[in-house]
């Protein structure tokens, strides 16, 4: 790396290799060559080095991976991969052909001239952008960067960046003669396979932990004897790795190993600091609070990666690594950063983007200014923003347009059982939800809370998180999950310290912070909520070391989120979700054949992120759903308000997204006018489909709409549209009248206010085009007088502009006073110290015109977010009206057998669907046999389900359930006809499956599912059981299956089906006045084992499950089969099973149950309710 010092200059009588016109000039620094190059030099004149001492003793620790981290519950350990790369040496053991020539389009965004072919081993100083000239080795075969560690890269663009492997061996050539023997050393040694070809770089020294020095790895080639030189200590800081990137710690000393160990920070010792080049002050300073995040440093036109972000960008993407020993570095164009951003981030990494803040032109005004320091002599560049795969905010960054959450959570116990304060945020709509509750012993809704949003980032407690909740966030969160851990107090913040922090910050309201009249209604809500202010603290401090924190709590988007929203909504939990395959399936957790996928056909962004709320939480209010019926009914009954919807507003852009970003003024140009022209687009809309309006719930949307066209009237005329839209650069742009930092803006527009409305543009503009048609012109003009040419004309020719040409015929008459920069056979081109003096005050006032230009993007931005509420209202309105139109035509595609489903309200609940057919199967199967299902009512309101395997027990328990999901969202459903009362809750206990990540058998997962159910199901719940009891042997299981379906049939009486194959369930039950037999159809060929499934709901008891059938049809051996029928026979007939079956046969016969009932009732029980004590009248009737 570069270091402050100056080095030693070459003698008087050896011409510098180094030196060049710029670095002859007195007092001139330096900078040190490659590693291989200094001991080349070494050993060809020993006598050359100056010895300042031995090297400083490093760390005895071996280089190898340090120990893992405690990293609790954390399923994708990005550090640990962080810490794999130490096992990299600092240089690749392998080599590349170097037979290529590596093309550099462009060295940097201020200097676009081509790059000169220069001899063999000569050194030139290129600008690279930042304002300093970098020595650069240029060989004639092999262009590669060769700058010191710490200083600013040549820019390297698009396709044409190609970086080798390892730095190869920059040696200067003394002359011709050295030359030559130094290729014929190197021939004889070559061998015809690339792979084995001796390193020349930096892998050639390996660190010896034992003595802290660097030793020589031998090669295979016996090198000539040369005397061993000392290095000095900048060679030694060149040659060995820093003992503190070796030997990780975290800011406050703690290896990995520690429990305490922070993997954001890095230790950097204060010796290191003062030895730091200022370029690696800037880095490091930066780079050792973001330890554990990939950092794109701004050099140029391109980000690059150094160290460990620069092996992972090689490891991960292969992208070209030039291998140093202190500051290995790989790059990307700045035109590509999005792309490469989003696919670090799709691996699980976090995305940080360090820019420059001013050009070389603006630090050279900046330093003639003397506002700068010591420290300050290099390009300016500060942390723009952090970005992560769960607070991403760009549009074109993001996946898809649903809805991305980075979730904070905090759990206490109180009491004995655990409550939750959460927290989160859609940061690419900036809405943020508080929720706080107490959960039961099985976390239920903490559960569902996981299902319905599914987070992509957690912000957790360090060391506060049960194991229960930790497990349950594994396996409810994908392996690209970010799981952050914050310190309690200290990030993790007190509900307490939340407030003060809002109200020190001035989010909303400067004047009335401290008061809170500005803050959002559900932000003040939960101010006496400890848990939920915690959680919001905890995701404040993070949003705020992301840089994100103002623009977006500032746009005062809060809403209280509850899970399960008992009041208003049909509740469907978590596993419920997962059960019946809402949003994800089970065969690959993707969307295909799922309730959502079916019915989303919104046409626009925020319209689909607003249905799923819809499917989460369908409408528990018969006069809501109702209302919601009408609205689909009115919208299919006359297609011309869906279309003119569907005209208007198809292709819409994400509104909701892109007013965030106008808030936070990142919003591009061309961004900003898609939002205008889009809200056109609604407010045109809104004319047409009033003509349509019907009334009813359409009517009360459209009513509530707000005023659009006054907002827009002042964005009709106030910037030329034109220029905002085009792609590219404008023809019809004076391209000399703007700046180059302007002019890369062009890609995505520029704003340019219309005459009169921002006065200082205006004026910056006269300056410009003053200087451009005024001065310069008039100069042409007397240099044309004066050279009595009229061939005389300006010129550019790469950063050089408004060079002057004259012809070579008349270049005898130019002035002594102009000095000639380039020509040709034919020109000479020229600069006066009229012009030169006007090129320069040109430049100046383009650059302070960029400044301008950004300005009044800025002022842009904030005069339109001042009316944020309207236009956050406008795009609800649509969303919701969208959902309408979703829901219409959903209802249209389900075909003819759909209808519309009839509530009705009575204490007794009741289910009677006629024809009812499976939604998601009905499109992929042409022959689906629908089944009629009627639970309560005037029937018994539990079905016991029997019937042989795969038969189709359980779609008619899931599509039962999905249909009364459809019919309270407000959709039609697929039967002949539905009659319901509105359900409040749907459980479910479907399948055998264990949790090993939960140390959870199968038995017990049936048995915690249970729990649930027996738990929370109410009169007017929905309830479905499959084979509850298989987890255990029969005996147990019999015993479980018959005590739960008599409490739910008994105690509870709920609407549900209890399938199972254990058939002594129906004896048992014979004449319970709230349980009916069922049974799937079927035909049986006994004579050759052959079923056919007839998938027919009916009455009755099935004869059997038919295991040796199925077993038949699966092709087992025959052999077996007749076996396993002895042995089936054997155990019924010895069974205790048969012997109650045949005593039910015979006499008088209680059920169990109903003897355990009036036990209780004869015992003095306080708990049997009056609708267990009728349900056990009517059995005792029955008898």
């Amino acid at each position: 790396m570069s270091h402050s010092n100056p080095q030693k200059p070459p003698r008087p009588n050896q011409k510098s290799p180094l030196a060049t016109k710029s670095s002859r000039t007195p007092g001139s620094v330096q900078k040190q060559q490659s590693l291989l190059s200094f001991f080349t030099k070494a050993a060809d004149s020993p006598t050359n080095i100056k010895r300042d001492g031995n090297p400083p003793d490093l760390s005895s620790d071996p280089l190898g991976p340090s120990s893992p981290s405690n990293q609790e519950g954390d399923p994708t350990n990005i550090q640990s991969r962080r810490r794999d790369i130490l096992l990299v040496p600092p240089s690749s053991p392998s080599i590349r052909a170097i037979s290529n020539r590596v093309s550099y389009t462009e060295l940097s965004d201020e200097d676009d001239a081509d790059v000169p072919v220069l001899k063999r081993g000569v050194k030139r100083a290129i600008p690279d952008g930042d304002g300093d000239d970098d020595l650069e080795y240029l060989p004639q075969d092999n262009l590669i960067q060769g700058e010191e560690e710490g200083e600013d890269d040549a820019g390297v663009e698009s396709d044409d960046f190609v970086v080798y492997d390892r730095a190869l061996a920059k040696t200067p050539c003394r002359s011709r003669d050295s030359k030559k023997l130094k290729k014929s050393s190197n021939d004889s040694h070559r061998t015809p396979s690339s792979a084995v070809r001796t390193p020349v770089n930096t892998s050639r020294f390996a660190f010896n932990p034992k003595s802290g020095n660097s030793t020589q790895v031998s090669s295979g080639v016996t090198p000539r004897p040369k005397p061993a030189p000392t290095p000095t200590r900048k060679q030694d800081r060149d040659e060995v790795r820093y003992f503190w990137l070796v030997d990780i710690k975290d800011a406050d000393g703690n290896p990995p190993d520690h429990p305490d160990y922070d993997p954001r920070t890095l230790f950097v010792p204060s010796s290191a600091w003062i030895k730091f080049s200022p370029f690696e002050k800037q880095y490091w300073e930066i780079k050792c609070k973001l330890y554990d995040t990939v950092v794109f440093f701004k050099k140029g036109k391109f980000y690059e990666l150094y160290e460990d972000d620069a092996t992972i960008g090689h490891r991960e993407f292969d992208l070209k690594l030039t291998d140093r020993v202190n500051m290995r570095m790989v790059g990307v164009p700045e035109s590509s950063l999005d792309m490469w951003a989003a696919q670090f981030i799709a691996k699980g990494y976090k995305i940080a983007r360090v820019d420059q803040k001013e050009t070389a032109l603006g630090k050279e005004m900046r330093e003639k200014s003397g506002k700068s320091g010591k420290e300050e002599k290099i390009i300016r560049r500060e942390l723009a923003c952090v970005l992560t795969g769960g607070t991403l905010v760009d549009e074109s960054m993001l996946q898809d347009e649903m809805a991305t959450y980075c979730v904070a959570i905090k759990e206490s116990f109180d009491g004995g059982e655990p409550s939750f304060g959460i927290a989160f945020v859609d940061t690419a709509t900036g809405e943020f939800s508080l929720s706080e509750f107490q959960d039961d012993l099985e976390l239920t809704k903490f559960e569902t809370f996981l299902a319905q949003i599914r987070p992509r980032e957690l912000i957790l407690e360090k060391g506060f998180l049960s194991s229960q909740s930790t497990r349950l966030l594994k396996n409810n969160t994908s392996v690209t999950t970010i799981w952050n851990k914050l310190k309690p107090g200290v990030e993790f913040w007190e509900g307490s310290t939340t407030i003060r922090e809002v109200m020190s910050k001035g989010y909303f309201d400067e004047s009335s912070s401290w008061d809170r009249k500005g803050w959002p209604q559900a932000l003040e809500q939960a101010r006496e909520k400890e848990l939920a202010m915690s959680a919001f603290g905890a995701l404040l401090c993070y949003l705020q070391t992301l840089k994100i924190d103002r623009e977006l709590v500032s746009l005062g988007n809060f809403r209280v989120y509850d899970p399960i929203n008992k009041a208003s909504s049909l509740i469907l939990d978590g596993q419920t979700l997962l059960n019946l395959e809402i949003f994800a399936n089970s065969s690959d957790g993707g969307s295909a054949g799922t309730l959502f996928s079916l019915l989303n056909r919104c046409i626009t962004p925020f319209g689909k992120r607003k249905f799923k709320q819809w499917v989460c939480h369908p409408l528990a209010d018969s006069a809501k759903i109702n209302s919601r019926l009408d609205a689909v009914e009115s919208l299919n009954s006359n297609n011309g308000f869906q279309e003119a919807f569907a005209t208007h507003l198809n292709k819409m852009p994400d509104l909701e997204r892109l007013i965030s970003r106008i808030h936070a003024g990142s919003s591009r140009v061309a961004d900003f006018l898609r939002v205008i022209e889009g809200f056109e687009q609604i407010r045109d809309a809104m004319d047409e489909i009033t003509l349509y309006n019907k009334g009813g719930l359409i009517g009360q949307l459209l009513a509530s709409m707000p005023d659009l066209k006054e907002c827009l009237r002042l964005w009709e005329s106030a910037f030329d549209r034109e220029k905002a839209r085009t792609q590219g650069r404008n023809p019809d742009l004076n391209l000399l009248a703007w700046p180059v930092k302007v002019l890369s803006l062009c890609s995505s527009g520029l704003l340019v206010p219309e005459r009169g409305v921002e006065l200082d543009f205006d004026a910056s503009q006269d300056v410009i085009e003053d200087i451009i048609n005024v001065q310069l012109e008039t100069l042409l003009g007397e240099y044309k007088s004066n050279l009595k040419s009229r061939e005389v004309k300006y010129t550019d020719s790469g950063k050089e502009i408004y060079l002057i040409e004259v012809p070579v015929k008349f270049a005898k008459n130019i002035p002594r006073s102009w000095t000639q920069m380039s020509g040709t056979q034919k020109v000479k081109r020229f600069y006066s110290p009229e012009v030169k003096r006007l090129v320069r005050s040109l430049q100046e006032a383009q650059e302070t015109h960029s400044q301008i230009v950004k300005e009044v993007a800025g002022r842009f931005y904030k005069r339109f977010d001042r009316d944020y509420q309207t236009w956050l209202g406008a795009v609800k309105i649509v969303s919701s009206l969208d959902c309408l139109i979703s829901l219409a035509r959903s209802s249209i595609s389900l075909g003819e057998t759909s209808c519309r489903p009839t509530f009705v309200e009575g204490q007794r609940s009741m289910l009677d669907f006629t024809g009812l057919r499976h939604p998601c199967m009905a499109s992929s199967v042409d022959d689906f046999i629908p089944n009629d299902i009627r639970l309560g009512g005037d029937s018994p309101k539990l079905g016991l389900l029997t019937g042989a395997n795969a038969a189709g027990k359980s779609t008619v328990l899931r599509m039962t359930c999905v249909g009364v999901i459809m019919a309270q969202i407000g959709c039609f459903v697929p039967s002949k006809s539905a009659r319901l009362t509105p359900v409040d809750r749907i459980m479910s206990r479907l399948g055998a499956n264990d949790n090993i990540f939960a140390a959870q058998s199968t038995f017990l997962v049936e048995l915690s599912e249970t729990k649930k159910i027996l738990a929370e199901a109410t009169p007017h719940s929905l309830v479905i059981l499959d084979e509850l009891g298989r987890g255990t042997s029969s005996y147990d299981g019999v015993a479980v299956a018959q005590a739960v379906l008599h409490h739910v049939a008994t105690h509870i009486g709920c609407l549900g089906f209890f399938a199972t194959h254990y058939h002594s369930l129906a004896s048992e039950f014979v004449g319970h006045p709230e349980i009916q037999p069922k049974r799937m159809q079927i035909h049986v060929d006994e004579e050759n084992r052959d079923i056919t499934f007839l998938y027919k709901l009916e009455a009755g008891v099935a004869e059997g499950s038919f295991g040796m059938h199925c077993a038949a049809m699966c092709g087992i051996n025959k052999r077996i089969i007749d076996r396993a029928e002895d042995a089936a026979r054997s155990f019924e007939h010895t069974s205790r099973l048969t012997d109650s079956l045949e005593a039910a046969r015979v006499g008088t016969y209680i059920p169990l149950g109903m003897q355990s009932d009036l036990a209780w009732v004869l015992r003095g029980g306080n708990d049997f309710g009056d609708r267990a004590f009728d349900s056990v009248i009517e059995c005792i009737k029955a008898l």
